[in-house]
């Protein structure tokens, strides 16, 4: 387990109420998030389904855009919390890490929980989306888009 700051501990709690309040009635997995601003300011999110599930919102997106609906600016974030109740920390999603690359920036703390007091990781974001999508610089190795346009320029129509 992690060793927490008390404001980080503090996220883990606010993300474990939002997660009692997620909107699960198809899957019955409930996830809960929170971020903290540099200012301090917490906001949290949970999982909100829909029948159609591409219509489905996670936590961690939930509390990011309650931030910026509430005047809070990209970029302005120390840190996010997220948990579910699973065998080990829930790790956010491709969706979720994109949104928090272009959000939340590389620095981010992403603090991952099964429980407030249970197993916790904590990772920089640019640890865990390394080569996030971006319009502003090439995240490939040259070596892979080499292979990539060889690949490319061979393929027929």
């Amino acid at each position: 387990m992690a060793h927490l700051t008390k404001e980080q501990q503090t996220l883990v709690n606010f993300a474990d109420k939002a997660m009692t309040e997620a909107y699960a009635k198809y899957s019955d997995f409930q996830v809960g998030a929170a971020v903290i601003t540099n200012d301090g300011n917490v906001y949290s999110g949970f999982n909100i389904e829909n029948i159609s599930f591409g219509l489905t919102n996670c936590a961690e997106r939930t509390a990011l855009f309650h931030a910026l609906a509430s005047g809070e600016k990209p970029k302005d974030f120390k840190a996010i919390a997220i948990i579910a109740h699973t065998p080990d920390p829930i790790c956010p999603c491709g969706s979720c890490l994109q949104v928090m690359v272009e959000l939340g920036g590389p620095e981010l703390d992403v603090i991952m929980s099964n429980g407030p007091k249970d197993k916790i990781r904590v990772l920089k974001l640019k640890d865990l989306m390394p080569y996030a999508f971006s319009n502003t610089r090439k995240l490939d190795p040259p070596e892979i888009n080499k292979t990539v346009t060889k690949k490319l320029s061979k393929a027929k129509p």
